[in-house]
């Protein structure tokens, strides 16, 4: 998660010129589909003067033309993932939770493939994925065939989710003592205040990169798809292109759940509204 910015830190160390941000902020648009409009120049100058400093530079600039000589590079990666936010927590916005704990998961339990496929679209540190699985380890039965796929564009946080290590202090704060007993140790090395997501639940989860804007590999449908507080970050005609994909992935009927301050209201008319920000793909 990255930290808080001091929008103000070392203002008058580099140069960020408006022609260097409106680069900056075309060449994000173009990869990532984030928007970032003029207000958001100091939030890219402090995402971005770390790579300046690495790289002995002194202005913007010459920033620019390094991310446009290394696209698809590891500099470019760097780039990419610095102007990613990653704001999350264990069972963040617990409605979903509820929901699928109580009616999604139970409705789907009818069918008798026993066969159970959930995507977790942006998952930036895993929490939401993890939380996905703790719902279903207790909800459904073992022998099901369950396979939760987690995606970021950011490789930087898909490292944290694949380890599944996390500070005492952030899983504290979405997990109560008894998911922290059940699912979650202490992790053994001296002096650390971390624990560790156990085993039984990262078997369940397949963290890989993936850019919402680009080709998606995956075959077969999914019952559920998280894709929450991610098209915050994207321009209407963006939003109206994925949440179609979304539903050419979703399985009829299957539930989308989407971000506390995101609607499909005139963005996509193949779902229906069940509950706050919970939707179902039209059959």
């Amino acid at each position: 998660m990255p930290p808080a910015l001091n929008q103000g830190d070392g203002a008058s160390e580099f140069r960020l010129t408006d022609r260097d941000f409106r680069y900056i902020s075309g060449l994000i648009g173009e990869h990532a589909g984030i928007v970032l409009t003029d207000v958001k120049k100091d939030l890219v100058y402090g995402r971005l003067v770390k790579r300046l400093r690495a790289h002995g530079m002194r202005n913007f600039s010459d920033y620019c033309k390094l991310i446009e000589r290394d696209t698809g590079g590891e500099e470019f990666e760097f780039f990419v993932n610095s102007l990613t936010t990653n704001l999350t927590s264990f069972f963040r916005e617990s409605h979903h939770f509820d929901h699928l704990r109580n009616e999604a998961l139970p409705e789907l339990m009818q069918n008798p493939r026993r066969k159970l496929r959930i995507w977790s679209a942006g998952c930036s540190t895993g929490a939401e994925a993890y939380s996905i699985a703790m719902v279903v380890a207790d909800v459904v039965p073992a022998d099901w065939d369950v396979k939760i796929l987690a995606t970021d564009i950011d490789t930087a946080v898909l490292k944290i989710a694949k380890a599944g290590i996390y500070e005492a202090e952030f899983a504290n704060k979405g997990l109560d003592s008894q998911r922290l007993k059940r699912w979650a140790q202490r992790d053994p090395t001296p002096g650390s205040d971390r624990i560790r997501i156990r085993d039984e639940l990262r078997s369940m989860i397949s963290f890989l990169p993936l850019n919402l804007l680009e080709a998606w590999p995956m075959k077969s449908s999914f019952d559920i798809v998280f894709c929450r507080n991610v098209v915050i970050y994207f321009e209407k005609l963006t939003q109206v292109k994925l949440f179609d994909r979304i539903g050419n992935q979703l399985a009829p009927e299957g539930f989308l759940y989407i971000g506390h301050s995101e609607s499909l209201n005139k963005v996509s008319d193949r779902f229906m509204l069940i509950g706050k920000t919970i939707y179902r793909r039209k059959g």
